[in-house]
């Protein structure tokens, strides 16, 4: 049997579904060779009743089949597909997996908001240094927290709330009314107080990651670009006062003048306020003047945890 050489991770998220697939190279090197993204708000509208919708599971099959067409052009290739908290939550959580693998092939593993979590701080840590602090994946429909303590993830959680799932539910998607954001953030705040173990992280570190967490740092540094060079968002740095200020200017406007900023796009601008919550909160609940923002997370995390055959699934 032909030895695997490259491998195909497949993030099926709450706001878009990626694909990324990676030359594997000795000594637990890899170049990613492709990188795709699509936007399929699978978590659109799950309610309470926490069902996927047709038109959502429709655009993510459809997602999916192109992923495949994809992955079919390469030779040895192995392929690990795995759903986070839209997938997680669902009640109809079987029937999408069954029609998945019967409509593209792919046998999607649903991951705990804990592995998710875990995930993410290996992934985060290969590349960035941390030897105590925080770190926040804001997602569409979850945020899972690391608490970094001499290098080592001391807390792995995920807390059901995140971008889609906010700005749906508070209305937080075009022009947004002041009581709404209020509503918003108190649930934000409530949420995290129930995490008693984060007030040990005050005035720590702390790094981010997510779409919209990623959406603040590029609108940062495209407002600091030299002759049209903008620095890398992996390792960028912003203080609280800088993004509380680009919050206060997405709070101005509708889904259209958001959309407007460079660094946002349509699609993620009617999420980004309600995605950008939970970072902020933190910030100011535990009176962190700095983020640092990470290009690495859950997918690298897969990457490396294969690497080093300590994936107990795939």
């Amino acid at each position: 049997m032909a030895k695997t050489t490259r491998l195909a991770v497949i993030d099926l998220g709450s706001n878009s579904v990626r694909l990324k697939i990676s030359e594997l190279l000795p000594d637990n090197e890899a170049v990613t060779k492709q990188y795709v993204k699509r936007y399929v708000r699978l978590s659109s509208q799950m309610g309470p009743e926490k069902t996927l919708k047709k038109e959502p599971v429709e655009r993510t099959l459809d997602a999916l089949r192109e992923f495949r067409t994809i992955c079919d052009q390469y030779s040895r290739l192995k392929v690990i597909a795995v759903a986070t908290a839209a997938v997680r939550q669902a009640q109809n959580q079987a029937e999408f997996l069954q029609r998945a693998k019967k409509e593209t092939g792919f046998d999607i593993q649903v991951i705990s908001g804990a592995q998710e979590a875990y995930l993410d701080y290996v992934g985060v840590t290969h590349s960035l240094e941390i030897d105590r602090g925080l770190i926040i994946d804001t997602g569409g429909a979850s945020m899972e927290l690391v608490g970094v303590e001499s290098g080592a993830a001391e807390e792995t959680i995920s807390i059901p709330l995140g971008s889609v799932i906010l700005s749906q539910r508070y209305h937080l998607g075009d022009q947004i009314q002041a009581a709404n954001l209020f509503d918003a953030m108190v649930e934000v705040d409530e949420a995290l107080s129930h995490q008693r173990w984060l007030s040990r992280f005050r005035g720590s570190r702390i790094i981010a990651l997510g779409g919209c967490n990623r959406a603040l740092a590029k609108i940062y540094r495209w407002r600091n670009a030299v002759a049209g060079k903008a620095a890398p968002i992996h390792g960028l740095t912003m203080t609280s006062t800088t993004a509380f200020q680009i919050m206060h200017e997405l709070l101005e406007g509708d889904r259209a003048s958001r959309a407007a900023i460079r660094g946002v796009t349509w699609e993620r601008a009617d999420v980004i306020v309600g995605g950008l919550l939970p970072l902020l909160a933190l910030m100011r609940q535990l009176a962190i003047d700095e983020v640092e923002f990470s290009n690495s997370g859950l997918r690298e995390g897969l990457l490396f945890k294969y690497q080093e055959h300590k994936l107990d699934f795939g």
